[in-house]
């Protein structure tokens, strides 16, 4: 073995079986940084410096760790061997007695003739990663926070690491600490896009494949607008939908983007009415570095977030004049310009506006821009509101209870009192199926493990015959005569009971409801969601 003196460097006996290797240590530096920090990934790295430095010393095999000081977690990362390097991502727990010395923070290279009489390699030859007689070259090679990295050069049987090859190695701990820091970064960031594309497959696939059963009434009150979902979302076309506030707008135009052939790109929601005049064009337009007072950094706006996929403009009634002017020319153009750019970007968007404003009438008072009102409504949807649609609030009911029982930590999911639902059923909900859910979780939130009456919920108890009749049982359904004329919708409903309880529950087929009142099957059940009254295979018992 020659003399390591800083200025030449005579190698060991190399692999191929007899080669003599002299070289200047700037050289031998400079080629082993090249093959150190020549890959962010660890395997490759960790072997082509193997092969490199296996030419200058006995080393049989290399291994790249780092230590958690705070949770005593020594990690194998990597390792390499004449049968070439490996990812190996194992976790060692140290004693407690032995996480002092590990979580020092000296730089240092320590020759260990016997790796069992060192404490730390103890956990390593337990795990079979170390034999007992190995020698080893241990560098440490940086520090932070949490991660002290190590570099472990194992040697072979028989053979022992000298100081000429402890000084030889500990001229490139820099680049080894160089690389180790790159990394580990790369692997923070690989696993983070790996667990993001996870999350973002499996968020996709739940919602096409569950688009139906998520839009509650979507076979039922919202059939027709379903229907015409399905229609547009294929299709670029840009969509308009009108509705009151807690309609489920947003859902629909989520629906709307999963079945497109965008549903693999951005879907970015915009609240026009949310964001401060001031703030508007960089949000939506993103802006250049240094193109006014706290820009310290190009931004994205929503449009560049969203190209190639979906924009969601909620409230698109509340959008100032002059913002609507900007917005016709990005519809127009398909393309924008950042606040304090030059150059135009282009953007590929499907535009999918909301609001529950009369935009009609905002256009007739000038209110809102007609060419831009006709390039929105190219596919307008219209969300009927829940009185119109009274079917659909015993499985909105039956839905917000499952979700919410467990967010409110109730052991078991609660019952609804009688006649509660009849309540609910009769309300006229100016807030709709946002203000169905609020109603839910206040009820259940005092209903303390005891059947929902929906006693505080600000729902006046009315004076029709829904009141006083249980969803469940209907069993009130023929009242004495009334001295004063009743409400049509109220005898309609009177009158649909009394033959449901004579026909057992069935609605069409011979001595169905539908055969005794002489209508058809169709008619009536479609009358029956309007009026709430519940009907199907799962009803027939209530009869």
């Amino acid at each position: 073995m020659g003399h390591f003196d800083g200025n030449m460097c005579p190698g060991t006996l190399g692999l191929d079986g007899g080669l003599w290797v002299n070289i200047g240590i700037d050289e031998f530096f400079r080629e082993a940084t090249l093959r150190i920090c020549g890959s962010l990934e660890a395997e490759e790295f960790l072997e082509d410096s193997f092969w490199y430095l296996s030419g200058f010393i006995p080393v049989e095999r290399m291994v790249l760790s780092y230590y958690d000081p705070g949770k005593g977690k020594q990690t194998i990362l990597a390792e390499a061997s004449v049968e070439g390097g490996r990812l190996v991502k194992q976790a060692l727990i140290q004693p407690e007695n032995i996480r002092s010395y590990s979580s020092r923070s000296a730089l240092e290279t320590l020759v260990i003739d016997r790796a069992e009489l060192h404490p730390t390699a103890q956990p390593w030859i337990a795990a079979g990663q170390l034999e007992k007689d190995s020698s080893l070259i241990v560098m440490r090679v940086f520090v932070r926070e949490d991660m002290i990295g190590v570099v472990i050069f194992v040697a072979q049987k028989g053979v022992r690491f000298s100081r000429e090859h402890e000084r030889m190695v500990s001229t490139i701990r820099k680049p080894f600490a160089i690389a180790l820091a790159n990394c580990a970064r790369y692997q923070e960031l690989m696993e983070l896009k790996d667990l993001l594309a996870e999350d973002f497959r499996d968020l996709q696939s739940d919602l096409i494949q569950s688009v139906d059963q998520d839009i509650i009434g979507a076979r039922s009150g919202l059939k027709e607008v379903m229907d015409l979902v399905r229609q547009v979302a294929p299709l670029s076309s840009p969509v308009l939908l009108f509705g009151e506030s807690g309609t489920g707008k947003e859902l629909i135009a989520t629906a709307i983007h999963n079945l497109s052939s965008r549903k693999d790109r951005p879907f970015v929601k915009v609240n026009c009415g949310a964001m401060p005049d001031s703030l508007i064009d960089s949000e939506l337009f993103g802006h250049e570095k240094g193109a006014f007072t706290g820009a310290l950094k190009r931004k994205r706006g929503r449009f560049e977030r969203a190209s190639g996929g979906t924009l969601f403009l909620d409230e698109i009634g509340e959008l100032k004049p002059e913002f609507q002017v900007r917005l016709l020319r990005v519809l127009q153009e398909k393309e924008i310009e950042r606040v304090g750019g030059t150059e135009p970007v282009q953007v590929d968007i499907r535009v999918i506006a909301a609001t529950h404003r009369d935009l009609d009438e905002m256009v007739r008072r000038g209110l809102f821009r007609q060419d831009l009102y006709f390039r929105l409504k190219v596919f307008p949807v219209n969300i009927p509101p829940l009185r119109q649609r009274r079917g659909d609030i015993p499985p909105l009911v039956e839905h917000f209870i499952g979700k919410k029982y467990r967010d409110l930590g109730l052991v078991n999911k609660p019952d609804l009192a009688p006649g509660a639902l009849g309540r609910l059923i009769e309300y006229e909900w100016p807030g709709n199926v946002r203000e169905l859910e609020n109603a839910v979780e206040r009820a259940m939130i005092l209903s303390r493990n005891r059947p929902i009456t929906f006693p505080d919920t600000g729902l006046p108890l009315g004076s029709s015959m829904l009141s006083s009749l249980s969803m469940e049982t209907f069993d009130q359904a023929a009242a004495p005569d009334q001295p004063e004329l009743q409400p049509l919708e109220q005898m309609i409903t009177r009158h649909i009971i009394k033959a449901l309880k004579l026909a057992g529950g069935q609605v069409g087929g011979k001595s169905g409801a539908a055969e005794r009142l002489r209508v058809n099957p169709s008619s009536l059940r479609k009358k029956m969601r309007k009026l709430g009254i519940p009907f199907g295979r799962k009803e027939k018992g209530r009869w």
